[in-house]
């Protein structure tokens, strides 16, 4: 993208990209220190990231390595072989491992950093945040099952260590499904909160059915 069109292509700034050897045609530094509230509006509301990205057809799996590590940092495809982030430090890492898998596919790899116009800019923002809001409904979705399940188990009198371990697996799984979405979460979405009540009430459903467990299992 030349000056028109609102955005520049940048070369390597800092450290390179393990296993690029050279063959990623552009990779985009940003220095993340100092990041004051002021140029976190600036960065989310007016900066985004292209990602364009192209894998050889075959072997298939280079091209799932990327398409899935790009999907686990949240970019959001705007068509084939181009994806959208916006332009912050959290996503830095995750773009480093997707760049490293494109090398090792043997294919390209350029980042643009965009300030799109009119529009523009509207249109990557309702792309990224419909993605984070289809992931929000979901993990709450599931919390809601958690809670289901416990009742259930409760109706049923169903009080043995085996299904309190179960449940405590579940419930950590949750935990961490809860803490990945966070970690993308640069736009503070109201649902990222909400989630977050659902997750607590889950944890106090499972301290409530352990409490049974135990009264009912453990010599008085």
């Amino acid at each position: 993208m030349g000056a028109k069109g609102g955005g520049k292509s940048r070369g390597v700034e800092g450290p390179t990209l393990a296993g690029c050897n050279g063959r990623c045609k552009s990779v985009r530094g940003f220095h993340s220190t100092n990041v004051t509230a002021a140029t976190f509006v600036s960065v989310i509301d007016e900066q985004w990231l292209l990602i364009l990205v192209q894998v050889p057809a075959q072997p298939s799996r280079h091209r799932v390595a990327v398409w899935r590590e790009l999907r686990r940092i949240g970019a959001v495809p705007l068509s084939p072989g181009t994806w959208v982030l916006p332009a912050h430090p959290a996503f830095d890492e995750g773009l480093a491992r997707a760049a490293a898998l494109v090398a090792k596919g043997d294919g390209s790899w350029t980042l643009v950093d965009a300030a799109p116009r009119d529009a523009g800019a509207d249109t990557f923002r309702s792309a990224f945040e419909d993605a984070r809001l289809e992931e929000w409904n979901e993990f709450t979705a599931d919390c809601g099952k958690f809670e289901q399940e416990i009742a259930k188990e409760i109706s049923r009198e169903k009080f043995t260590f085996a299904e309190l371990e179960e449940e405590e697996q579940s419930l950590e799984r949750l935990r961490r499904w809860y803490r990945e979405l966070k970690s993308r979460d640069v736009l503070h979405l109201p649902q990222a909160a909400v989630a977050s009540e659902h997750l607590a009430r889950c944890a106090e459903a499972l301290e409530g059915y352990a409490s049974l467990v135990y009264e009912a299992t453990l010599p008085q």
